[in-house]
C-alpha cells in the first residue's frame, strides 16, 4: 500500500474507534519564557548580535559596544572574544552583515579623558569580565573593572534608562560622546539646564545620511562640564559631566531618541518613562517581553531546547525596528518629515534575508503588525519612488538583489491579511519588476542575465523568477488575467539558467 494511502488508513481507523471526539491539547508554559532567552547566544563568532536591553520591534536598542571599527565580526557593536567596553550607545543592529549604528555613546569614568583608547593609548574605554556580566530581556548590567562602575540598562520602544553605581568617594563622571563610530556627518550637543541635555548626531555608513535626536535628563546636577576642543557642534562633539560624589553613589540618565528632532525625543521620553523607575522600567520590559513569546508556547522536557527556541524566537522580533515618534512623526525616504496615526512605520527591513522564513511568521503570530509592515513599505514607495529593498534609517542601501518587498506583500495579501491599498501594492509590485538596474533590463529583454553583463547572474535570475510569481498569484486574485499572464511568463526564466 502506498504510506500516504497507509496513513490515511490508519488515522480513518482511529477516528472510527474513538468513542469520543479526540481532545486537542493546548500546549502550557511551566515557567516564565523570557527565562529561557540567553541574550549572549550569537554574540560570539560572526552571530552579530548583541546582548543588550531591547524591545520588540523597538527604537531603542540600548547595548555595550566592545568595537568601534566596524569589522565584519563587530557589525552589532558587540563581541563576546573583546575585553574592553568604549561605552553604552542607543541603536544597533542584530544579525546584519554590515555595520552601523552606535549612536549617542554614554560612558562612566574615574577622570577625564577624550580619547576613546582604540589606538591603545590611555582612554575611557575599560576592561570587564564575562563573569561580571549580565543580561536578559530588557536588562543589561555589567561591571567596569579598573574603576569599579557597575552599569545596568534598561528599556522602553524609544526610550532607556542608564544606571551607573560608582565606588564611594570616587570621582562621578559621564562621558556622552557624539563622535562614537561611524562617520560624523554633524552633530550638535544642547545645554538646557543642570540636568537635562539634548542634540543630534547625523552620520554616514551603511545609511548614507542618517539622522538620530536625543533628549537626557540627569538625576542629579552636573557640577561642571568639560567639552573636547570646546566646540559643542560639528564632527568631534564630546563633552565630560562631572557630579558630585557627596550627593550619593548612584547617577542615573534617562534618555530618548528620535528620527524628527530633538523635541519628538522629548515627547518620547516624557510619555514613556518620565517619573518611573529603573525597576518599573525592566518589569515593563519583562511583561512586554513575556506576552511577545507567549504567542507561540512549546512543550519539552529539554531545557536546552527551551533556551535555543526562545532566544531564537526573542531574536526574530528585534527588528524591523520602530521609526515614529509618540506622535505619529517620522522621516521618511525622502528625509522629509510625514505623520500618520492610521499605521505604525518601521525601518531595518533585512527583506532579502527575511521575506523566506520570518515575515510567513509574521503573518501567523503578527498579523496586524504585518499589516502596518506593507503600509510602511508604500509610504517608502510613495516618499522614495520604490518600494524598499534593504532600507535604514530613511536611506536606501542599495543592499543584496531581488526585490522582495513584493513577495511579503504577495503572501500577506493570499492568506486574507488586508487593511492596506491592494490595487496600489500590487502597482507598486510591477514597478519594482520593470527597472533596469541590477540586470533587469537584461531579464525582461532576454529572458536571462548573461554574465557578462551582470554579476551573480543566476542568483538575479532565480530571485526575480520567484518575485514574479508572487506578482501573478497576486494579480490572478485580484482578477488582473493580463498581468497573471505577464509575470506567470517571466516567472518561468529561471529555466533558461538550466
Amino acid at each position: 500500500m502506498h504510506p500516504h494511502k497507509l496513513f490515511i488508513f490508519i488515522f480513518s481507523v482511529l477516528l472510527i474507534s474513538c468513542e469520543k471526539p479526540v481532545e486537542i491539547s493546548i500546549a502550557k508554559k511551566d515557567t516564565s519564557l523570557v527565562s529561557y532567552v540567553n541574550p549572549f547566544i550569537g554574540t560570539d563568532g560572526t552571530g552579530h548580535t548583541f546582548p543588550g536591553a531591547t524591545l520588540p520591534f523597538g527604537m531603542m536598542q540600548l547595548s555595550p559596544d566592545t568595537r568601534v571599527d566596524g569589522s565584519w565580526e563587530g557589525c552589532s557593536g558587540y563581541h563576546y572574544s573583546d575585553a574592553y567596553i568604549y561605552g553604552f550607545s542607543h541603536t544597533h543592529l542584530s544579525g546584519t552583515g554590515v555595520s552601523d549604528y552606535g549612536d549617542i555613546l554614554v560612558m562612566p569614568a574615574g577622570e577625564i579623558n577624550f580619547n576613546n583608547g582604540f589606538d591603545g593609548k590611555k582612554g575611557y574605554r575599560k576592561p570587564f569580565s564575562h563573569e561580571n556580566e549580565t543580561a536578559s530581556v530588557g536588562y543589561y548590567s555589567v561591571v567596569l573593572d579598573s574603576i569599579n562602575v557597575k552599569a545596568e540598562l534598561t528599556v522602553s520602544y524609544r526610550s532607556g534608562k542608564h544606571r551607573y553605581t560608582f565606588p564611594e568617594g570616587q570621582k562621578q563622571i559621564l562621558i556622552i560622546d557624539l563622535e562614537h563610530r561611524d562617520m560624523v556627518l554633524d552633530s550638535k550637543l544642547n545645554l538646557l539646564s543642570d540636568t537635562e541635555i539634548s542634540g543630534y548626531r547625523h552620520s554616514k555608513a551603511w545609511a548614507e545620511d542618517q539622522r538620530l535626536f536625543f533628549d537626557a535628563r540627569f538625576s542629579k546636577p552636573f557640577t561642571k562640564i568639560t567639552l573636547h576642543e570646546d566646540i559643542t557642534t560639528g564632527k568631534k562633539v564630546i563633552a565630560a559631566f562631572e557630579f558630585d560624589e557627596t550627593t550619593g553613589s548612584t547617577i542615573e540618565l534617562d534618555i530618548a531618541i528620535s528620527p524628527v528632532d530633538e523635541a519628538g525625543a522629548r515627547k518620547n521620553r516624557m510619555a514613556e518613562i518620565d517619573g518611573k523607575s529603573f525597576e518599573n522600567i525592566q518589569t515593563e520590559a519583562e511583561e512586554i517581553w513575556e506576552k511577545q513569546l507567549e504567542k507561540i508556547v512549546i512543550e519539552t522536557p529539554s531545557h536546552d531546547n527551551k533556551v535555543i527556541f526562545y532566544t531564537a524566537m526573542y531574536h526574530a522580533m528585534i527588528a524591523p525596528n520602530s521609526y515614529q515618534d509618540v506622535d505619529g512623526r517620522y522621516r521618511g525616504m525622502d528625509l522629509k518629515i510625514h505623520q500618520t496615526k492610521d499605521f505604525d512605520y518601521y525601518t531595518v527591513f533585512s527583506l532579502w534575508d527575511t521575506y523566506r522564513a520570518v515575515h510567513p511568521l509574521y503573518t501567523i503570530i503578527e498579523q496586524e503588525r504585518t499589516t502596518d509592515f506593507i503600509n510602511t513599505f508604500l509610504a517608502k514607495y510613495d516618499e522614495g519612488g520604490i518600494l524598499p529593498i534593504w532600507d535604514l534609517s530613511g536611506n536606501y542601501t542599495g543592499c543584496m538583489i531581488g526585490y522582495h518587498a513584493v513577495p511579503v506583500i504577495a503572501d500577506a495579501y493570499l492568506k486574507g491579511i488586508g487593511g492596506f491599498d491592494a490595487e496600489k501594492a500590487l502597482e507598486a509590485m510591477k514597478h519594482s519588476a520593470m527597472q533596469d538596474h541590477l540586470g533587469l533590463e537584461s531579464y525582461k529583454k532576454l529572458g536571462y542575465i548573461p554574465m557578462e553583463i551582470e554579476s551573480e547572474s543566476v542568483s538575479k535570475i532565480l530571485e526575480y523568477a520567484y518575485d514574479d510569481w508572487t506578482i501573478a498569484q497576486m494579480a490572478k486574485q485580484l482578477g488582473k488575467e493580463e498581468d497573471y499572464k505577464q509575470f506567470m511568463q517571466r516567472a518561468q526564466y529561471y529555466k533558461n539558467s538550466l
